[in-house]
């Protein structure tokens, strides 16, 4: 006896099926292991019937799981990316002048936005994502994430303005958070520093120097918030591991109280 061929209908419903212990996987309560372990406990219900057996399939645009007559649903999966922002592009999306952004290097389908900003002639890590809550946190002023950059200056720094850069310059009334600062290397009778910010200012790093009266050369940021693109060409881009990102998520739970509770700060970075 020959079966029947299934109808367009019946092969679209077996697609959309998925396994029971992916959907609790992508729903946050385990590994597909540990999830099977929940499913042979008694503790799943699929429309409201308790499912013990392994290999089940459901179809998770239709079918109701519930975890100790809890609903759970996929938690939504985001995208975080690390570009080596290379020269003489913008960070906004549009730009008066039809410049070259930061989304046509990275040029992937998926709606992306930077996390602060860097000016143009600035190199270096941007973190770019699809995850605006830890976007908020991270460019928020009172986050205080971790940045470092490169500077190439126009000659010799001297030591007591090295100690001004320590210790903090006044911009426009207000005194700069204290940072570290080192010159590392001599090039060709220039200095090359390495400085360690934790504010968001308005193109800070250029103004502090030209408050002391020295030109920035080069500005290249090394490092956002543990991120470092010391192994990516500029105009390379890399996905982050799952590890980065749990502490990325991590540090930014840890201040989230103090940003919600200056939610109207000024948002200034730009460097």
């Amino acid at each position: 006896m020959v079966g029947k061929n299934p109808t367009g209908t019946q092969r679209m419903e077996k697609k959309n099926k998925i396994r029971l212990n992916r959907y609790l996987a992508l729903c946050g309560l385990g590994s597909r292991r540990k999830c099977d372990e929940l499913i042979a406990s008694g503790a799943i219900r699929v429309n409201n019937q308790v499912i013990t057996e392994m290999g089940v399939r459901i179809d998770p645009d239709n079918d109701i799981v519930e975890y100790y007559n809890q609903r759970v649903e996929p938690v939504e999966q985001h995208l975080y990316i690390l570009l080596n922002k290379p020269l003489h592009t913008v960070t906004t999306a549009s730009d008066e002048k039809k410049r070259k952004n930061v989304l046509d290097v990275v040029n992937i389908p998926e709606r992306i936005f930077p996390v602060g900003r860097l000016d143009f002639d600035t190199t270096g890590a941007l973190l770019l994502t699809t995850d605006g809550k830890l976007a908020y946190l991270l460019s928020h002023p009172r986050f205080g994430v971790t940045k470092i950059y490169r500077v190439l200056l126009d000659r010799r720094i001297r030591t007591i303005d090295l100690y001004h850069l320590q210790h903090g310059i006044m911009l426009e009334g207000r005194k700069t958070a204290p940072s570290k600062a080192e010159e590392i290397r001599i090039v060709d009778n220039t200095s090359l520093l390495e400085i360690e910010l934790h504010e968001g200012r308005n193109r800070q790093i250029r103004r502090m120097f030209d408050t002391l009266n020295y030109q920035v050369k080069k500005l290249h940021r090394a490092e956002f918030a543990g991120l470092r693109v010391d192994n990516l060409k500029p105009g390379e881009w890399r996905e982050l591991s799952e590890d980065e990102i749990r502490s990325l998520k991590n540090l930014a739970e840890k201040h989230r109280k103090d940003v919600i509770e200056n939610p109207h700060e000024e948002q200034q970075e730009k460097d």
